[in-house]
């Protein structure tokens, strides 16, 4: 598949940003913000305007959904993130399924669990992004609708991937430092205190 083509020995799991040499971690909710409604504005502006400079409408992708579940054979019906998000139907016939060992096996030791991973490949323009891209940030909190499965926004033109982890922050990865340099120059400000030493040592 292309996507190990542009990303050779990368699992696609969170956390991105500490899985592949080249990425940025950028900070999306303020943690000072006690204010649930300032905050959540502050969360989809910033995850909204990443994910929109990074993707054009033509761009073609892979759009990734991790379902962890106990059951090896899970119902296709039970799967709504494609159904609510993607305006083509024509696009949804290519959605695949496929079931692997649970991906956080070596984190938490659950050998009774598998990952049900959902692949539609696409174009940006076939995506409702913006409610996709609220609805994941909304994970956490108290607010529908809400996604709680990992998604990823895998950009085959680009060769980058995009995921929200939650409203704290989102990972964006490239298979090469270069295509996303504009990206670490503009929004150098939204870059996670924590690992911006590492993000500015890969960059300069």
């Amino acid at each position: 598949m292309i996507i190990y083509k542009m990303f050779p020995t990368l699992k696609i799991k969170p956390p991105l940003f500490y899985n592949w040499t080249s990425g940025i971690r950028f900070e999306l909710g303020n943690p000072k913000e006690h204010n649930e409604v300032n905050y959540m504005k502050r969360v989809y502006f910033r995850s909204l305007s990443l994910f929109r400079r990074l993707h054009s409408a033509n761009d073609e992708i892979f759009i990734v959904a991790d379902i962890h579940h106990d059951n090896e054979v899970f119902r296709w019906r039970k799967i709504k993130i494609f159904k609510h998000y993607i305006k083509s139907k024509e696009a949804l016939f290519r959605l695949q399924h496929q079931t692997i060992p649970y991906v956080f096996e070596d984190v938490y030791d659950r050998i009774d669990y598998y990952t049900h991973k959902y692949i539609l490949k696409c174009n940006v323009s076939d995506v409702k992004y913006s409610q996709l891209i609220k609805a994941i940030c909304n994970h956490d909190m108290d607010i529908k609708p809400k996604i709680h499965h990992d998604v990823f926004f895998i950009n085959i033109t680009k060769g980058t991937i995009f995921h929200v982890y939650d409203d704290r922050g989102c990972d964006v990865i490239a298979s090469s430092k270069e295509s996303i340099r504009y990206l670490y120059e503009e929004y150098n400000d939204w870059i996670l205190k924590y690992d911006k030493a590492a993000i500015d040592e890969l960059f300069q």
